[in-house]
């Protein structure tokens, strides 16, 4: 029964982790869209590569964290965590570095579009959290 709980939570976890990462998603093409429109193609796709910056890593970092799951695995369940906040770290400054000299972004565009995309992960990381 134990195990089951914890397959259960371990569930609930993914799916609270799928739901944040689509909302982040919808919000980062909605926010591209939306600053194309209103301020030109080069700020558009500013915005949207700063919110690529933000969901990118958070798509890597939900495969590590979610990688094992149960009482079994509790050495596992832990270095998954921190090799993913490592790779996420990382993988946040290469795209960064490649935003900012392939793509040649405007700096303020994809640093908006990177806050943008990372407060509504939160946010619905929060609303899927208080529904639980």
């Amino acid at each position: 029964m134990r195990s089951t709980k914890r397959t259960d939570l371990a569930a609930t976890g993914k799916s609270i982790a799928k739901r944040a990462i689509a909302v982040q998603a919808t919000v980062a093409v909605v926010i591209a869209i939306a600053a194309g429109l209103f301020a030109g193609t080069k700020i558009g796709v500013s915005v949207f590569f700063g919110a690529l910056i933000s969901l990118l890593p958070n798509i890597v970092f939900a495969v590590f964290a979610f990688k094992y799951s149960g009482a079994r695995h509790n050495q596992q369940v832990a270095r998954s965590f921190s090799q993913g906040a490592k790779v996420k770290l990382a993988l946040s400054i290469i795209l960064f570095v490649i935003a900012f000299t392939w793509v040649n972004a405007t700096p303020l565009a994809l640093f908006a579009g990177f806050a943008v995309a990372m407060v509504s992960h939160w946010l619905a990381l929060l609303q899927q959290h208080s529904r639980q």
